[in-house]
């Protein structure tokens, strides 16, 4: 099967295995969240598009739904209904959630979805608490309502869950390191942190849809292996749009990741070429927030020239290439089979 990434600055529609997911997924989820402390859940309502901050009711961006579509496929690719996989969905939608909103405390941001986010609208505290009462449930209606699976089940996400805080310290802990050197970071090291901070979930997704509509291992782990690639794969494009991404089109500013200083991979490719390029960077990006526009033009343009942007656009693409073979080698009927290349695609040509 073969699965092709694209860095197009115009969104693909979702298709309809995502709107198919977000409809069965969302009645079990606002059940769930509706079990929280009222002030609680007003506040995770607003954080996933149902509710402005007030608590009343509205039709917001609540996200694509992408790893509860990657637990449903799974379960239907080992022949098991979508109703199987039901709380395995919901509950990495969950942990998804609980990680933006403390990602977004961490780092400052201001706006998620085109609103302010949680800890801007509800105080910082509050986003704390509400980001562990998600993980919380996560696991809760795991145990609850996951069936017999459901434990293996919790014990998957919980794994992934480490990896996830693993890769997210790692993310920030590249924030200190030099930018050439022994001490500057690697691709390798980069491939480590995108598995766990991007790609874990989502194979925390498929695993957790393949355990609880009742696959053997061998088929568990290849469709944990699918989420995987696609993961670093998507954090791949994710750096590139990062970069040169539209901001008409990602809702966030260009260059974001460079007034940042994030080490993404097409800076860490670009910083490893010579020392003068990393020099000649770092010199353009001294200023962290307030580098001027002139100098993250200018930084860009370096990036470029020394590989960057097309390393990255490779590394992407033989994720995606692993992940077809994968998939390939998982008996499984075509119409899910095509609804997985259809979720690649919209994976990596999505609007965060």
């Amino acid at each position: 099967m073969t699965i092709t990434a694209h860095t197009s600055h115009q969104p693909a529609p979702a298709p309809a295995t995502l709107d198919r997911a977000r409809e069965l997924a969302e009645p079990l989820l606002r059940e769930t969240v509706a079990r929280l402390e009222p002030w609680m859940t007003r506040i995770a309502a607003y954080h996933l598009g149902w509710a402005d901050a007030d608590g009343n009711p509205g039709t917001f961006d609540s996200g694509k739904a992408l790893r509860p579509a990657l637990a449903l496929l799974a379960a239907e690719a080992v022949g098991a209904s979508v109703d199987a996989a039901l709380p395995g969905a919901v509950a990495v939608e969950l942990v998804h959630n609980f990680s933006l909103v403390h990602d977004d405390v961490m780092d400052g941001d201001r706006h998620r979805r085109g609103r302010p986010t949680v800890w801007r609208e509800f105080g910082v505290t509050a986003a704390i608490l509400v980001g562990d009462a998600l993980q919380v449930l996560a696991f809760d209606l795991l145990l609850s309502r996951g069936g017999p699976a459901g434990p293996a089940a919790a014990a998957r996400l919980a794994a992934a869950l480490r990896e996830l805080v693993d890769g997210q310290a790692r993310d920030l802990r590249f924030a200190t390191r030099p930018w050439t050197g022994p001490g500057a970071v690697t691709v390798a090291e980069y491939r480590a942190m995108a598995a766990g901070k991007t790609g874990a979930l989502l194979a925390a997704a498929g695993a957790a849809g393949a355990v609880l509509g009742g696959a053997a291992e061998p088929a568990t782990a290849a469709l944990d292996a699918v989420g995987r690639e696609l993961g670093l794969a998507f954090q791949c494009i994710d750096d590139v749009l990062g970069i040169w991404g539209d901001p008409a089109v990602t809702g966030k500013p260009v260059w974001g990741d460079l007034r940042e200083r994030k080490r993404s991979l097409p800076v860490v490719v670009a910083a490893s070429g010579s020392a003068a390029a990393a020099r000649r960077l770092a010199e353009l990006l001294a200023g962290g927030p307030e580098t001027p526009d002139t100098r993250l033009r200018a930084a860009a343009e370096l990036i470029e020239e020394c590989g960057g942007r097309q390393a990255c656009e490779r590394e992407a693409a033989a994720a995606l290439a692993r992940a077809g073979a994968v998939l390939d080698a998982v008996p499984m009927v075509p119409a899910v089979r095509a609804q997985y290349a259809a979720l690649a695609d919209a994976l990596l040509a999505r609007v965060s």
